[in-house]
């Protein structure tokens, strides 16, 4: 019996030694994920960090889920793989390649979710989440979810408005989804939106009935020199109020800046236009003289005491 002891002492000994660590498995894995983080942002090497982010991924399947941290790489490993197959335009496989890593929609976690609607919806395919974000909203285990109010926004904004869904839309958002991702005010305000942009397409086009050529241009210059004579009166105005009120007059002074700032950010003329350079000859005019009123006063006396 001693001997038989003596014999499979080392046969236990051996199979602890051979037996996995848990700790040396999920320091692999953080070395596996910082490596893919450094092909993909510090080496640019898009294709050898995607790889890296699927053996990291196959790893992880081996290992199961007994540590709660294999959660949070399995998403790291997804969010930089998903950057990378967008870099290699290979974007058409995503959806695909993440519900292969999850099995089930409902699952994705709540941060892939809104990179997928948000990568779709760039590339111009907002349909292709659309099935896959309204199963993930409808999962009651979501609801619970940190970023589950994020993903109902993304989806509403970025798949159902620009996909003219109105009624979807609407009951997203006044349904169970709406009630548990908005406040009552931010529902309104997705009303206002969903409406907004429905009046936006039952608005006929500009001129439908012109046809294209050199006509096209000639009711907006026209209607721009209307403009222009309209605004240069008013600047005219506001000049001659300043000069008459004397150095006092800051608030019309701000007034007038305020007309010019309003006009450049609204009308956004385009200096490389023709039709520009008569306005922006009397706007620079202008602008010299109400210069010269405000600020002449104050270096002739500057002037005068040196």
């Amino acid at each position: 019996m001693n001997n038989c002891s003596n014999s499979l002492a080392p046969a236990r000994s051996f199979g602890t030694v051979r037996s996995p660590s848990p700790t040396s498995s999920i320091t692999q894995m953080f070395s596996m994920l910082d490596t893919a983080a450094e092909q993909m942002m510090v080496l640019k090497d898009f294709s050898a960090a995607f790889e890296t982010c699927d053996r990291g991924l196959e790893s992880l399947a081996n290992m199961g889920q007994e540590d709660s941290r294999c959660g949070d790489f399995k998403a790291g490993f997804c969010i930089l793989g998903i950057q990378a197959q967008a870099e290699l335009n290979q974007w058409h496989g995503v959806s695909s390649w993440v519900l292969q890593q999850y099995e089930q929609q409902e699952k994705i976690p709540a941060k892939i979710m809104q990179m997928c609607i948000l990568l779709y919806s760039k590339v111009g395919e907002p349909a292709s989440m659309q099935e896959a974000a309204r199963v993930w909203l409808h999962c009651p285990s979501n609801s619970r979810a940190t970023g589950f109010r994020t993903v109902a926004e993304l989806y509403l904004l970025h798949v159902l408005v620009p996909l003219g869904h109105r009624d979807e839309a609407v009951e997203l958002i006044v349904g169970e989804v709406g009630s548990a991702a908005f406040t009552e005010e931010q529902r309104q305000t997705a009303l206002d939106v969903v409406e907004e942009r429905e009046q936006q397409d039952k608005e006929p086009p500009l001129n439908p009935s012109i046809s294209p050529n050199s006509e096209i241009t000639a009711q907006p210059v026209s209607t721009r020199g209307s403009v222009i004579g309209k605004l240069e009166a008013m600047l005219r105005f506001l000049y001659r109020k300043v000069l008459a009120t004397g150095s006092g007059s800051f608030p019309l002074r701000k007034v007038f800046l305020a007309a010019v700032l309003l006009y450049m950010l609204f009308l956004r003329m385009d200096p490389a236009l023709p039709s520009s350079f008569m306005w922006i000859s009397k706007l620079l005019q202008l602008l010299k003289q109400m210069w010269t009123a405000m600020f002449a006063p104050y270096y002739q006396a500057l002037t005068q005491r040196l």
